[in-house]
């Protein structure tokens, strides 16, 4: 049985939520288009692929399909994660509670999830499938980059997704093979660099080859220990860039700074963190910590991640919860039985409730942070094709309902391109960006109705490949506009006139509920109200929630 394209019956270029509003619920989405057992969430090699990118068509404007949203999570830990403590029953429920469409469970790398706890994985993965047939839940690794720091890495379900896994923590994981070198000048750290990108390269071959149908990589928390450097990771998205997509835009551990939970100096994110020797020598002070819960190089106008989109290439963001303990939680580790260990078992004993809380920074899937990706199709391989695309948004405390962005040509009919998208046109030509915002509906878990206050529109020159591969910075990038849209409610779009220039250039989209921002750490004139940090140990997330988008390119002819 092949994944499902999406019904007639309903208009898939809104959010689950604007279905809601026009009487036909995600679930009915759902319901309609089949009964999903495991055959269908497994699909088949014949299930056609989303439609072309507008990058691939000839001619200018573009025509990209309809979407419908679907919710998830790429970075989720169990008790087979040797530092996590939750079975897949408690995080599979958690995580449907919280509305998620599909979810990762990427484990840690390690000997005993290697041996032992991988398969013993799979066979709940596989159980845990057949239980919540409307959920999408794939199996992943938590990969320690040779050098550097984590990626999720998450494989199609398929009769080898779990071997794929395997040979790949074996093979190349930086920690299992003592890798892990990476300051400036030590004996290892090229070798280490260089096996990183190797490993990417092999998971490329295992798409190309049909041993498995797809596998997508995603770097996690990249200025956490700042280990990651720019030219490592424009060297992973070079060595194959429909692999390696992209980064978390913003981390999990977002409940770390709770006023009067955390310890006095603890950040969002768990970013508490400063330079060491492993460390690029070329971050500042500055990048050490987040900013409204987004990572620096993200939430920079003009940073890392917009010097990596002014190459004219695509590079996503993610956001996630991370989760292995969760704030005010009661539930702790089940002890031991005699002589066993995570080295010899591959998983840690199940959990047990208390009547006290635990240790914990983190959210449940979903209950926070939530990743958007627009699918023309319901199924694994659908989820996947849109994070390729880059049909990707963002939010955090529930902040919107829903988000659809398109740009097009004033002349022409049709729908334009949306997130991750190219817009093919001419110098001097008027193009109009369309945001069609759906406002919160209903209190987030927290219980507050989250309001949106503001838009903006940043825009940043594309320039081409850089001849510094550790430039963090893109000059020529900044907020263009601001959209008040305190008090706005339900469903209304945004027309946001733009002109082609002399040059390509590409624009994203970033909000917030208003409630903490300032000047963005590249100045005012580049970001007069970006999100800003918190002071140490007062970081309520509730109270400083943003959204963000991918960017969408505009190529101009003969630029």
């Amino acid at each position: 049985m092949t994944e499902q394209q999406l019904p007639t019956w309903a208009d898939p270029s809104v959010s689950p939520a604007d279905l809601d509003a026009q009487g036909v619920s995600r679930r009915q989405l759902m319901r309609r288009a089949g009964l999903f057992g495991a055959a269908f969430a497994l699909g088949s090699a014949a299930t056609p692929a989303l439609a072309a990118s507008s990058a691939d068509r000839q001619g200018f404007g573009g025509d990209d399909p309809r979407l419908a949203y679907l919710v998830g999570d790429h970075h989720v830990h169990s008790v087979y994660s040797h530092d996590a403590k939750y079975t897949f029953s408690q995080q599979a429920q958690a995580a449907a509670k919280y509305g998620l469409d599909w979810m990762v469970f990427n484990e840690h790398s390690n000997f005993g999830h290697a041996y032992y706890g991988a398969k013993m994985e799979h066979a709940e993965i596989l159980k845990a499938r057949a239980e919540n047939p409307r959920q999408l839940i794939f199996q992943g690794l938590e990969w320690y980059i040779p050098a550097a720091e984590h990626c999720t890495i998450f494989a199609a379900p398929g009769p080898n997704e779990t071997d794929l896994l395997t040979q790949f923590e074996l093979a190349y994981d930086g920690k299992l093979l003592n890798y892990t070198e990476g300051s400036a000048g030590a004996t290892d750290t090229a070798r280490n660099e260089a096996h990183a990108v190797k490993a990417i390269k092999w998971l490329a071959e295992q798409r190309r080859s049909g041993y498995v149908d797809d596998v997508l990589v995603l770097a996690n928390h990249p200025l956490r220990l700042g280990i990651d450097s720019p030219h490592e990771m424009r060297n992973w998205r070079d060595a194959a860039p429909e692999i390696m997509i992209g980064m978390e835009g913003a981390p999990g551990a977002q409940g770390a700074a709770i006023p009067g939970w955390g310890s006095s100096t603890a950040i969002r994110g768990e970013y508490q963190n400063s330079q060491s020797a492993q460390s690029w020598a070329g971050f500042p002070a500055g990048a050490y910590v987040t900013y409204g819960g987004f990572d620096w190089a993200t939430a920079t106008v003009g940073g890392l991640w917009d010097s990596m989109l002014a190459e004219g290439r695509l590079f996503s963001i993610t956001t996630n919860s991370d989760n292995h303990r969760t704030v005010f939680d009661t539930w702790k580790n089940g002890d031991w039985a005699a002589g066993q260990n995570f080295d010899n078992t591959g998983k840690l004993p199940d959990p047990v409730n208390t009547t006290t809380t635990q240790p914990g920074s983190d959210f449940w899937p979903g209950e926070f942070s939530r990743t958007h990706v627009g699918v023309t199709r319901y199924g694994y391989r659908a989820v996947m094709a849109g994070m390729r695309a880059g049909r990707v948004w963002l939010d955090h405390g529930h902040l919107l309902d829903g988000l659809d962005v398109r740009l097009k040509r004033d002349c022409d009919a049709g729908r334009g391109v949306t997130l991750g998208g190219r817009l093919r046109v001419r110098k001097g030509e008027r193009i109009t960006l369309y945001v069609t915002v759906t406002t919160a509906s209903r209190a987030n878990p927290q219980g507050i109705l989250p309001e949106l206050a503001h838009v903006d529109v940043i825009r940043g020159a594309v320039r081409g490949a850089v001849s510094d591969r550790d430039t963090w910075k893109a000059p020529d990038t900044k907020v263009v506009q601001t959209k008040d849209v305190s008090g706005r409610k339900g469903t209304y779009t945004l027309r946001i006139p733009l002109t082609a220039g002399d040059e390509s250039f590409y624009v994203r989209l970033r909000g917030s509920d208003g409630k903490r921002h300032g000047a963005g750490y590249l100045g005012a004139s580049i970001d007069p109200n970006g999100p800003i940090p918190h002071t140490p140990g007062d970081g309520d997330p509730w109270a400083d929630t943003w959204f963000y988008s991918n960017p969408i390119f505009v190529d101009v002819a003969g630029s």
